[in-house]
């Protein structure tokens, strides 16, 4: 007698992306490099922020690749509008870094990082699939670099004094949590400095995101830094 052979697993959904950019040639070479990428599908495109609401709703994608400068509604608007929908799409701006100015707002309204235009193409899909998987593609490290460089409208003594105020409104352990996460540690290596499991850890940082009201990893490490403690 033998036994029944397992049923195959089904092959994960592909993951859905949507490209917004009013530069066409941009938008054709991203459609080509992505295009080609095992388990990603372009379900829509946009040549404007003022276009992405309609896509999002007719197409579902789980990641926008989203140019921050477009001529009538830009990224960074696009960007905090999405941002505020119930389960909204991942964003990951798309920006040349050097001249942009409004990285580190995208970042505080919600997007998951950003990616330089001329990044090799191997790096692009990369990024697609970890904003896809709930990583974010911007290293603490490389956040703490931007905001030595790009400022916004809150000044920085008032802002720091709202970051702490925040913090102080999480328990002891979410708090150690938090200061790691904005220390650009891991959950492997913050389960290890704190005697937890990964599991836990990651459930911590889900608190925090919630208690803070915060999108992903990379804005506790903006609120980390605002505060002083990283």
């Amino acid at each position: 007698m033998t036994e029944t052979e397992p049923a195959p697993e089904p092959a994960p959904a592909p993951i859905r992306v949507l490209l917004v950019d009013d530069d066409p040639l941009v938008r054709s070479g991203l459609r080509l490099m992505l295009g080609g990428a095992s388990g990603v599908e372009i379900v829509a495109e946009a040549a404007d922020g003022s276009e992405v609401e309609p896509l999002v709703d007719a197409h579902a994608p789980d990641v926008v690749l989203m140019d921050i400068r477009m001529p009538t509604v830009d990224g960074l608007a696009a960007t905090e509008t999405l941002r505020r929908r119930p389960h909204p799409p991942e964003v990951v701006m798309l920006t040349t870094f050097n001249t942009d100015d409004h990285v580190l707002r995208a970042l505080r309204a919600g997007a998951a990082g950003f990616v330089l235009k001329h990044t090799p193409p191997p790096q692009i899909v990369e990024a697609v699939r970890k904003v896809a998987a709930g990583e974010p593609v911007l290293s603490p490290a490389v956040v703490r670099q931007l905001i030595a460089q790009v400022a916004d409208g809150t000044g920085p003594g008032d802002r720091a004094a709202l970051a702490r105020r925040r913090l102080a409104g999480l328990g002891e352990r979410e708090r150690e949590v938090a200061v790691a996460v904005g220390r650009g540690r891991s959950n492997a290596e913050i389960a290890a400095d704190l005697y937890l499991s990964v599991p836990t850890v990651k459930t911590h940082v889900s608190r925090v995101l919630t208690k803070l009201g915060l999108n992903n990893r990379v804005q506790i490490a903006l609120l980390v830094h605002d505060a002083g403690e990283s």
